[in-house]
């Protein structure tokens, strides 16, 4: 009995062949078989004509179509796996886009929120900021019209001191001051709301938007010492103890002389409101010179 050889020992051909060989001997079978169920039918010829078989060439056209097939699909496979590849990172890279616009769409959103609800930041400003002293003027002399020294204004400060002098003056209350007694010094003038030039020539002027007599705060006066009237002459005069009346439309109020001192028109911190009730009053100094100021302090005194 001949020894049986492995598959590893048959050559590429020799098995080529035996696959051939196989499949025609299935084929001669399927065929016997369909002989004996009479689905073929067999003719007789005188001369059958054979054909002539190179093993193999049976199989060949059966094969190739077949892997001309797969390669075709696989060719339409990969090519739609990158298509479809392709779509996927455009949607990431589209998805991406949109969540960093609704990003930016958000903060915008939260940034104009915050801005309409912030309050704005309150600060107090006086009605009237006094850049100098009031009752400043050029020296009388014989000849020469006596006008506003605008000379003592810093000069940066000179459009601003021009723009408060447009402001108008606000209708007096019942409660502010309308009329001043200093018996020391015989004076007895009437008060009127604001201090720039044209006030100043009516009588004594309340600077706008110090207290009211009796309040507590600075009640600010001043008028004139050598022209309309030198009602404040000779504060100069006064000296501690002496007494103000400052008279309103319901009441009279006494303050009490404390100090008297002289200082620069650039002093305007002496007019700044104070935690106690208090009265300034404001001239021009030294007498028909004036160029200095001349500030009187009073307290009230309680009932």
């Amino acid at each position: 009995m001949p020894r049986q050889r492995s598959i590893e020992e048959f050559t590429s051909e020799e098995l080529r062949q035996l696959l051939v060989e196989k499949r025609r001997a299935e084929r001669e079978a399927r065929l016997e078989s369909f002989r004996k169920t009479g689905r073929v039918i067999q003719v007789e010829t005188e001369n059958p004509i054979i054909p002539n078989v190179i093993p193999g060439d049976d199989d060949e056209p059966e094969e190739e179509p077949l892997t001309n097939r797969r390669r075709a699909r696989n060719r339409r496979k990969k090519g739609m796996e990158r298509f479809l590849f392709i779509v996927e990172i455009l949607a990431i890279v589209g998805l991406v886009l949109i969540i960093f616009q609704a990003f930016n769409v958000l903060n915008l959103l939260n940034a104009e929120t915050a801005d309409a609800l912030a309050m704005p930041q309150l600060t107090p400003t006086a009605l009237i900021t006094a850049v100098v002293l009031p009752s400043g003027h050029t020296a009388p002399v014989e000849g020469v019209e006596v006008r506003p020294n605008d000379a003592e204004i810093p000069e940066h400060l000179r459009p601003l001191m021009q723009s408060y002098a447009d402001l108008p003056i606000p209708t007096p209350g019942a409660q502010q001051a309308r009329q001043i007694q200093i018996p020391a010094i015989g004076v007895s003038a009437p008060i009127v709301l604001g201090d720039g030039w044209e006030q100043l020539k009516k009588g004594v002027g309340q600077h706008v938007g110090t207290a009211n007599p009796g309040e507590v705060g600075n009640v600010v006066v001043s008028a004139h010492n050598d022209i309309f009237g030198e009602l404040f002459r000779d504060l100069d005069k006064l000296k501690t103890g002496d007494t103000v009346i400052l008279t309103t439309q319901d009441r009279s109020f006494t303050y009490v002389i404390t100090g008297t001192q002289i200082v620069e028109p650039t002093r305007v911190d002496l007019m700044a409101p104070t935690p106690e009730k208090t009265l300034t009053m404001i001239s021009c100094y030294p007498y028909r010179i004036d160029t200095q100021r001349i500030v009187v302090t009073a307290i009230l005194q309680e009932d």
